[in-house]
């Protein structure tokens, strides 16, 4: 029963929808969206690094977090695959996220890319109001996505990408309403500068717009939530001190462009019509109002989430990481530190990472110990 129960809750959340908990001295409002598996990162090198990528040096991973990176990619081709847990710190053991992401250049100046995500979040049992089983269901969803991107100049780049979404929550009809797999399209923009020098030192970053697209229903209603549209900006400096030893610092800022739901008034009514009109809301218009909304510029700051992480190579063929993210306690409060390591030989290089226990008691995040495996492949290196 307690499985099924976080496995209820956990369905609750990744359907959409605002909370907005009002306290007497504190005021909570999480903003969060549908299909949030696009956030999360599924690449195990960026995992040990506190989850940056925007500006770190390119892999097959670019695919995730700006696949501008790609065209200076030392490799022609790119393999990359990964596997992570979720949730085990809550005991359940059928929820994981699995990607594929690969490039192929096609020139020293362009590419494309491809990328899958796949989220299964294991089994539910529903039932009706007096407690017996109706049927069972497996929830999954799942993300294709499909990338050009060229070099503008001898250090600049330009990415887009178009995505397929599908979020398959729920299936039947339930108190009148019927439920049915949600889907949508959604496009990227990725801008990168390579700073660095041929020896790989200097100063990396990018720019990203994500998940820029229509939004996603899952039920009969037409009721419409907004999916995790997202501004991000990366920094990455590499310090190369001879021809085995260097570091990378990374830091990544994001914001979700997602408008402030209406605050609970207390009143059903009035509560129920505000939000209405809140989701009712032109996607392109609510992009824009995600600045302005929500409590003025010091809410707006709270709205971004950091990511800094570090990464040393002996040899260029041992990496360890270590990283840490921080999101405002108004605005979630997942913090939570990670390491992380991989080891390269020849066309291949296998990475790994790990989430630090955080908290205690009801303030312990589900992410502790989330690991994340990957493996990635580069083919034709220098060609």
């Amino acid at each position: 029963m307690k499985k099924v129960t976080l496995k209820l809750t956990a369905l609750v959340m990744l359907l959409g929808g605002t909370i907005t908990v009002s306290y007497a001295q504190n005021k909570i409002n999480v903003v969060t969206s549908a299909v949030p598996f696009l956030r999360i990162s599924p690449d195990a090198r960026s995992g040990g690094m506190g989850d940056v990528g925007i500006a770190t040096t390119p892999d097959a991973n670019a695919a995730f977090a700006n696949i501008a990176r790609t065209p200076f990619a030392t490799s022609k081709v790119g393999v990359a695959v990964n596997y992570t847990p979720w949730l085990r710190d809550l005991s359940v053991n059928d929820v994981f996220l699995a990607s594929l992401a690969g490039y192929y250049k096609l020139d020293e100046q362009q590419a494309i890319s491809l990328g899958l995500r796949y989220f299964k979040l294991g089994s539910i049992q529903f039932t009706d109001a007096a407690g017996n089983d109706l049927n069972e269901y497996k929830p999954r969803e799942f993300a294709i996505d499909l990338g050009y991107s060229r070099k503008l100049s001898a250090k600049n780049s330009l990415g887009i990408a178009i995505r397929y979404i599908n979020s398959n929550l729920a299936s039947g009809t339930f108190g009148g309403t019927t439920y049915k797999a949600g889907s949508s399209v959604a496009g990227d923009l990725h801008f990168y500068h390579h700073g660095a020098k041929e020896n790989g030192q200097g100063l990396n970053w990018g720019l990203t717009l994500s998940n820029l697209g229509s939004k996603i229903s899952y039920s009969s209603d037409a009721q419409k939530d907004f999916i995790p549209a997202n501004l991000g900006l990366g920094l990455a400096y590499t310090k190369v001190f001879d021809e085995a030893n260097k570091i990378t610092l990374a830091l990544d800022l994001n914001k979700l462009l997602v408008p402030t739901a209406p605050a609970i008034t207390g009143t059903p009514a009035v509560d129920d019509e505000n939000l209405k009109a809140y989701r009712d809301r032109g996607v392109v218009s609510s992009w824009l109002k995600s600045f302005g909304e929500g409590g003025g510029a010091s809410e707006e700051f709270q709205e971004i989430n950091i990511a800094v992480g570090a990464e040393y190579w002996y040899n260029n063929q041992f990496g360890f990481r270590a990283g840490y993210f921080y999101e405002n306690p108004n605005k979630g409060n997942r913090k939570y530190f990670t390491v992380g390591a991989g080891v390269k030989y020849s066309v291949a290089a296998l990475n790994f990472s790990y989430v630090f226990p955080t908290g205690s008691g009801t303030s312990r995040i589900p992410l502790s110990n989330t690991y994340r495996f990957g493996l990635v492949f580069d083919f034709m290196n220098g060609k």
